[in-house]
């Protein structure tokens, strides 16, 4: 229900506003002085205020200012008499929606509101619309329907309107990189600087200058002041892909940056603010490098605030064919061919094979198909030898294994969606059912299949 406030220090004009609108069916607040409608606004939230232009002390332009300060997704109209149009104008140019000049008629004002509460309605599913595919956007290259990966991307939403650090822990191939993107594409960073490094790929002796730039003659070959990775950030969003690979000395400075949030370049004095959200990746257990003396604990427990564990693609089997057609698809693009397709029983046969290489090694195989694939079908015989074999010895077997639990998880699914539609509809089986697009025999075999509690009509 709408919520609308009216502040009018008259009390005819007020109780008749309040009258008016509720039998229209909006939820009425009114105030009789302008500050306590300015009280009132800051405390609590309207969708509309209509206040009179002219009352003792705060009038009408102070309701509307103290809008435009604290909700100005919140629309104003102002009730002015006859010979004050000037003063509504000058409201209009403030941010005010309209005005409405005494004598009215109820029908006017009630036109007026509904115009703008129309006008609202049609700008939030706007936004709405714009944050869904903003969010589809950032989340397209992650495919998956698995349960695991429903839990990663809503952690993922959750993690973005922080700036505290992340940690996102999965094997090679798994897709930490995509994880790492979506976080800063969905957060208030998102226009600034995204700045990665990777510990493993960079020697130790020059990810320090990398990090931290340089001063001339800070070493040998030092000939010009350098701004390092992190001075490059400031602002955004910094990610270390495989954190675990770095050296104990990095560990120890990366340290001190965390806590201080500055730094100096290598050979220099000068201390250099850090204003930096910090994501992190890793392929190892770091509580096992922590034992093994290879990983700082007081560094571990710094940038273990928000962990994200990615599952490997052999635990969610069932994106293997939703990954396959969507990498299909994406390579005929890039090769400017013509969209190619494969067997449902090869895409089953490929879901047996382990994977080791996650998601990074079935694109690739992927790849190698489209491209060495003459026709527009493709078949296991362009495939990589290594999944050609397993599936010649193991592929039957395991494909069974696979249809049984991609059928169990179906069920699973099935019996959830049922029993969310049920509390939804409050038991009611015949709402249930036509939410759901079945029968209402066809529910009933379901639940009695599913063994799901029968609920009170």
């Amino acid at each position: 229900m709408r919520k609308i406030l009216v502040v009018d220090d008259e009390l005819s004009m007020r109780l008749g506003l309040a009258h008016i609108l509720k039998d229209a069916g909006y939820m009425v607040t009114t105030a009789e002085t302008g500050a306590e409608g300015i009280e009132k606004i800051r405390g609590e939230n309207f969708d509309l205020v209509i206040t009179d232009m002219r009352m003792p002390g705060a009038d009408g332009l102070d309701v509307l200012k103290a809008v435009s300060d604290v909700a100005d997704e919140t629309g104003v109209i102002v009730i002015t008499a006859f010979a004050e149009v000037k003063s509504a104008v000058e409201a209009i140019k403030l941010g005010a929606y309209d005005y409405i000049a005494k004598p009215f008629d109820p029908d006017e004002i009630l036109l007026l509101v509904e115009r703008f509460l129309k006008q609202k309605s049609l700008g939030e599913e706007n936004m709405l619309l714009r944050e869904q595919l903003a969010e589809h956007e950032q989340f397209q290259d992650i495919v998956s329907a698995d349960p695991s990966m429903f839990v990663v991307f809503n952690t993922i939403k959750l993690v973005a309107r922080t700036d505290s650090s992340v940690i996102i822990y999965g094997e090679s191939g798994t897709g930490k990189e995509l994880v790492t993107n979506a976080i800063h594409n969905l957060s208030s960073k998102r226009d600034k600087p995204f700045i990665k490094i990777n510990c493993a790929a960079i020697p130790a002796e020059l990810l320090e200058s990398e990090l931290f730039g340089h001063e001339k003659g800070a070493f040998t070959g030092a000939l010009h002041k350098k701004k390092g990775k992190l001075e490059m950030a400031n602002g955004g969003t910094f990610f270390f892909d495989e954190i675990g690979d770095m050296s104990f000395l990095l560990q120890s400075k990366l340290l001190r940056i965390l806590e201080a949030r500055s730094f100096e370049r290598v050979g220099g004095t000068e201390t250099i603010k850090l204003d930096v959200r910090f994501v992190f990746a890793t392929m190892r257990n770091l509580q096992e490098e922590i034992r093994k003396g290879n990983f700082r604990e007081d560094l571990y427990y710094r940038i273990n605030v928000l962990p994200i564990t990615l599952p490997p693609l052999r635990k969610r089997p069932g994106d293997i064919p939703l990954l396959v057609r969507h990498f299909i698809e994406h390579i005929c693009r890039q090769q400017s061919k013509k969209n190619m397709d494969i067997a449902q029983d090869d895409i089953s046969l490929l879901a047996a094979y382990p994977f080791p290489g996650n998601i990074r090694e079935l694109k690739h195989a992927v790849e190698m198909a489209v491209t060495l694939c003459p026709d527009k079908c493709i078949n296991l015989a362009c495939f990589p030898s290594e999944i050609k074999e397993y599936i010649s010895k193991h592929g039957n077997i395991a494909k069974k294994k696979i249809t049984d639990s991609l059928e169990g998880q179906l069920k699973e699914t099935e019996k959830e969606m049922i029993q969310k539609t049920l509390k939804e509809t409050g038991g009611r089986k015949k709402a249930a059912a036509e939410k759901l697009g079945i029968s209402r025999e066809t529910l009933w075999r379901r639940m009695k299949e599913f063994d799901i509690d029968e609920l009170l009509e």
